[in-house]
């Protein structure tokens, strides 16, 4: 009788680590996608952008969310032109600044060390890759409305929507990876995704952004954080980084 209670102990501890397995690989195969398809999206987006192929649709749907009467009316209530201000101030420098020293003192008082080191370059270099390509590709804002919001930078890609998919995904990809519950994981990365996407949204509504220099700062911004993940993943399986399975050896 022992002995069929150990098999069958054996067995069911076997069953879940294979489950658990399938699910890394899966998901790592997933990021393996994203990643490729993110590049791949942001080389065709900006291939079409420098041709001005693209252009034509860039007008038709910025001016689809403004008044027909009067282009310096965006669509809805006073109300929502303030939600987008909102909505866009979380893809703001300060906000992600704040928000990634919250999610890196998360991780100390976790004593996970050196996912906050990884973490703590793994932003950083997002935005910094961010910044570079403004600079690369200069493209002017759009004139065709009045902005809502203050700019000083050039249009593409999105840096709002750029920085805020590189921060919110990317601190999502590295707590996901050191947090051994399926319902935390997912409702981490929803909340990352929705944040992503009002930013990028809400520039396009406050006339600041054409579609595709927002569409171009999701696809890189989701690149970046893919290839975090699965660096981390890399660097998890190496011992060089806390992983999910040693979190119940801390509490």
């Amino acid at each position: 009788m022992k002995h069929f209670e150990k098999t069958k102990h054996v067995g069911h501890r076997s069953f879940i680590m294979l489950a658990r397995l399938a699910r890394y690989e899966f998901a790592a195969l997933l990021c393996v996608l994203i990643l490729f398809g993110g590049v791949w999206g942001f080389v065709e987006l900006a291939d079409e952008v420098s041709e001005g192929d693209i252009q034509s649709i860039d007008e038709t749907l910025l001016l689809s969310l403004r008044n027909p009467a009067d282009y310096t009316d965006p669509l809805g209530p006073g109300w929502v032109e303030e939600l987008g201000r909102d909505f866009t101030a979380l893809g703001g420098v300060g906000v992600l600044v704040l928000i990634s020293l919250g999610a890196l003192g998360y991780l100390l008082l976790a004593r996970r060390y050196r996912a906050a080191l990884f973490a703590s370059v793994a932003v950083p270099g997002g935005m910094l890759l961010s910044t570079l390509m403004k600079v690369g590709y200069d493209r002017p804002r759009p004139d065709l409305v009045p902005h809502e919001s203050f700019v000083y930078t050039a249009s593409f890609p999105s840096g709002h929507a750029m920085m805020s998919a590189v921060t919110y995904l990317t601190l999502a990809a590295l707590l996901i990876r050191v947090q051994p519950e399926l319902r935390l994981k997912a409702y981490i990365l929803v909340q990352a995704i929705l944040l992503t996407l009002l930013v990028g949204m809400s520039r396009v509504y406050l006339g600041v952004h054409w579609p595709t220099d927002v569409l171009a700062g999701w696809t890189a911004g989701a690149a970046w954080a893919a290839l975090c993940w699965l660096v981390m993943r890399w660097m998890q399986r190496r011992g060089q980084v806390e992983s999910e399975e040693s979190w119940s050896d801390t509490e």
